[in-house]
């Protein structure tokens, strides 16, 4: 779940506290994480590591875009399996 992104991040750049959509879905072996408003994807061999390298990918996205590539507002964040297809919103 991607939450609580910093403050500031960028340089100059202020981004106010954000939280994006983390979609978590099993593919094969692996657990794909998207983030569909920057869409950022990771991976992972558990739904942790997968939602923590998307997490990174995220902030480094972050890091690199310019205000105007961050969308504004607040999301839910929501996890799905793509093998019972049940969601679980937060």
């Amino acid at each position: 779940m991607i939450r609580d992104l910093m403050s500031g991040v960028g340089g100059s750049v202020s981004i106010p506290m954000t939280s994006f959509t983390a979609i978590l879905e099993k593919e094969g072996d692996l657990y794909v994480a998207l983030c569909p408003e920057l869409d950022a994807a990771s991976q992972g061999n558990s739904p942790e590591e997968a939602t923590a390298n998307l997490r990174e990918a995220v902030e480094l996205f972050l890091e690199c875009a310019g205000p105007a590539e961050v969308p504004r507002g607040a999301f839910e964040v929501e996890t799905r399996s793509a093998d019972h297809g049940r969601s679980k919103r937060e």
